[in-house]
C-alpha cells in the first residue's frame, strides 16, 4: 500500500490517493508519525515530481494532520519545503508555507533552512516568498558563522544577493562577518566573483545599506588587501581595485587608528563616564565643603566654602571642572552617535576632546589640593614643588601628543591632495593625443585613485 501511495505521488494521481485512503484510513497517520517505510514520504515524492494538486490533496484529506505532514523529514533531515525551495517549485512552496510557516526555520543535516537553500540555488521567486513569510529565517547563521549573504557569494548567486539586499535592511546584516572575520566583499574578491564584487564595491549609496569597504577580517586585512594579495592581471580585478579606490578603500595597515578605536570604544565610554561622574561630584560637592548655616551678609547654607576663602582659585576650579564635564559628555555623545572614526579628522576631534577632559580634571585636582592643604609654610612649599613638577611633566606629554596628532592630520590631508594631483596627471596622460595623431594608449581614462 505504501508503494502504491508513492507511485500515485510520482504521477500526481489524486484518484488513486483517495482509493488508497479508503482501503487504509490510517496510512497518513503512519506518514505523519514517521513510520512510513519508504525512503521519502509521499509529500517529499510529490514535491520532487512537482505534483502541486497531489500535494494540496494530500494535506487537505486529513486537516488535523496537515502540520505534522509538513514536519516530516527525510534521511537528510530535509522537509518537503527544503526540496520545493531547491527545485524552485513556486506553487508548492506557497502551499507548504501557508500550511506551516514555521518550517522556514527548520534546518537540514547541513544546518541550512529552506531560505538558505533557495538563495544558494538562485530561486528568486521562491526566496521572495520565503523571506516574506519568515524574515527571521534569512538572518539565521550556518556553519562558520556565515550568513545567507555569505552563501550567496560562495555559490555565485548575484540575483539572490540583490534580492536579499533589497528586502532585508540593516548595516549589521550587510556587513556581518563569518568566523574568520570576512565580510561578503572579502569573499567576493577571494573567490574572484568580480561581478558580485562590483556590486558591493561601489561605496556609499543613500538609498540602501552598503558594504563597509574598510572592514577588516580576523587577520586585519581589508578588501583592498585581499585584491592586492591576489595579484591578478585580469581586467575585472583591476576594475574592482579602481572601484575600491574610488570608494576610499584602504589597506589594513592604514586603519590602525580606526580599528583601535573600534576595539577600545567600550573602554573609552567607561573612562568618559568616569570623568563626567568625577566632574559632577566635584561641582556639587566642592573641595572644602559647603557652609552648613546661614550668616547674614556673609554666606548662606549650601554655598561653597572655597568661593569665600579662595575666590580667585574658585573661579579657575569652576571653569576647569565645567570644561572637563562638558568634554566628557561630548565624548560619550560622539561614541554613541554611530559615526565612523576611521576618518583622520574625526579621530583628531575625539582625541582633542578627551585631551581637554583629562587636562581639565588634572587642573581641577591641583586646585582641590590647594584648598584642602593647611596654610603652614612647610606644607605649602611641598605642595608647590609637587604641583610644579606635575604641571611640567603633564604639559610636556600633552604637548607632544597634540603636536604628533596635529602633524599626522596635516600629513594625511597633504598626502590626500598629492594623490589627487597624481590622479589628474594620470588622466591627462591618457587623454593626451599621441604622436600618430590619434588618442593615447587608452580610449577610456582610468578611474581616479581617490574620490
Amino acid at each position: 500500500m505504501e508503494h502504491d501511495l508513492c507511485e500515485a505521488a510520482i504521477k500526481g494521481d489524486t484518484k488513486s490517493l483517495h482509493n488508497i485512503i479508503g482501503k487504509d484510513p490510517l496510512i497518513l497517520h503512519k506518514v505523519a508519525a514517521g513510520c512510513f517505510h519508504g525512503a521519502a514520504s509521499p509529500l517529499h515524492v510529490a514535491t520532487l515530481s512537482e505534483q502541486t494538486d497531489f500535494v494540496v490533496a494530500l494535506m487537505n484529506l486529513k486537516p488535523e494532520l496537515k502540520l505534522r505532514l509538513t514536519e516530516v523529514l527525510d534521511s537528510q533531515q530535509r522537509s518537503a519545503l527544503h526540496l520545493a525551495s531547491a527545485m524552485g517549485h513556486d506553487q508548492i512552496v506557497k502551499e507548504l508555507v501557508k500550511a506551516n510557516p514555521k518550517m522556514c526555520l527548520v534546518r537540514d543535516r547541513d544546518g541550512k533552512n529552506p531560505v538558505h537553500v533557495a538563495a544558494m540555488e538562485g530561486k528568486i521567486s521562491v526566496l521572495e516568498e520565503l523571506v516574506g513569510a519568515s524574515p527571521e529565517a534569512a538572518r539565521v547563521r550556518v556553519d562558520q558563522n556565515e550568513t545567507i549573504l555569505h552563501l550567496c557569494v560562495k555559490h555565485k548567486q548575484l540575483g539572490s544577493l540583490k534580492t536579499l539586499l533589497e528586502v532585508i535592511k540593516g548595516w549589521d546584516f550587510v556587513n556581518a562577518k563569518d568566523s574568520d572575520g570576512n565580510t561578503i566583499l572579502h569573499l567576493a574578491i577571494l573567490y574572484e566573483h568580480f561581478e558580485i564584487a562590483h556590486l558591493l564595491g561601489k561605496g556609499k549609496n543613500e538609498e540602501k545599506e552598503t558594504i563597509d569597504v574598510n572592514a577588516t577580517n580576523a587577520s586585519g586585512h581589508t578588501a583592498m588587501d585581499v585584491i592586492l594579495f591576489l595579484g591578478s592581471d585580469k581586467k575585472e580585478a583591476n576594475h574592482i581595485k579602481d572601484l575600491l579606490q574610488k570608494a576610499n578603500a584602504k589597506q589594513g595597515k592604514d586603519l590602525v587608528g580606526g580599528d583601535w578605536l573600534t576595539n577600545k570604544r567600550e573602554s573609552l565610554m567607561v573612562v568618559a563616564s568616569l570623568i563626567a561622574t568625577m566632574a559632577f561630584q566635584a561641582g556639587v560637592s566642592p573641595p572644602g565643603g559647603v557652609w552648613q548655616d546661614d550668616k547674614d551678609g556673609v554666606h548662606r547654607a549650601g554655598e561653597a566654602v572655597m568661593a569665600y576663602n579662595y575666590q580667585n582659585y574658585y573661579q579657575i576650579f569652576l571653569r576647569c571642572n565645567t570644561i572637563g564635564f562638558v568634554a566628557s559628555l561630548s565624548t560619550i555623545l560622539l561614541l554613541m552617535s554611530g559615526l565612523k572614526f576611521r576618518n583622520k579628522a574625526m579621530m583628531w576631534i575625539l582625541i582633542v576632546t578627551m585631551w581637554l577632559a583629562i587636562t581639565s580634571m588634572a587642573i581641577t585636582y591641583a586646585f582641590s589640593n590647594v584648598v584642602v592643604t593647611p596654610r603652614k609654610e612647610k606644607d605649602r612649599r611641598s605642595l608647590s614643588k609637587t604641583i610644579t613638577i606635575g604641571v611640567i611633566v603633564w604639559s610636556s606629554v600633552m604637548a607632544l601628543l597634540l603636536v604628533k596628532h596635529t602633524f599626522g592630520l596635516v600629513a594625511f590631508f597633504a598626502k590626500d591632495e598629492s594623490k589627487k594631483m597624481k590622479a589628474n596627471k594620470r588622466i591627462n596622460k591618457f587623454e593626451a593625443p599621441s604622436s600618430r595623431g590619434g588618442k593615447g594608449r587608452g580610449a577610456k581614462p582610468p578611474l581616479p585613485l581617490t574620490s
